[in-house]
């Protein structure tokens, strides 16, 4: 259990914010602009960050490539399952009305229900989780120099 804690706590803590982030743009009746969850992803590569740095910190000898990802992986998840769990309670049964806004945004008629709009806010979680995890691990991977490996 110590060796996915660190990932759990900070899966927690990016979900929060993510959170936080997504009822702040409620507050100015900008959350149904899908530009604005963009930056969702800054959020969660971010938690990713932090996630793996500090791991590398607690490992600094026995840290690979592989370790890293599967921190920021795992972080990214529990981030992503945690929203969207907040996202489908949001949309369900806070604000009953924010689905037909979200999709009057698109200027369409789509026939989507609930269960439809919160698979898709979970694939895009982990998907940005995959590519954020795979980004991070570029500045924590060994270098293929031979004179910093040595």
């Amino acid at each position: 259990m110590k060796k996915i804690s660190l990932p759990i706590r900070f899966g927690l803590v990016t979900s929060a914010v993510l959170i936080a982030y997504f009822l702040v743009l409620a507050l100015f009746h900008k959350h149904t602009n899908p530009a604005f969850s963009f930056f969702n992803a800054f959020i969660t590569a971010f938690g990713i960050f932090e996630a793996v740095r500090l791991k590398k910190l607690e490992n600094t000898n026995d840290f690979s490539y592989g370790e890293g990802f599967k921190t920021g992986v795992i972080t990214g998840f529990v981030a992503t399952i945690v929203f969207t769990i907040f996202f489908l309670f949001y949309a369900t049964e806070i604000n009953i009305d924010f689905l037909p806004e979200l999709l009057h945004t698109f200027k369409g008629s789509f026939d989507v229900d609930i269960g439809m709009v919160t698979f898709v806010v979970a694939i895009m979680g982990f998907s940005t989780t995959v590519v954020s995890a795979l980004t991070v691990m570029q500045l924590f991977k060994k270098s293929g120099n031979m004179s910093q490996n040595s």
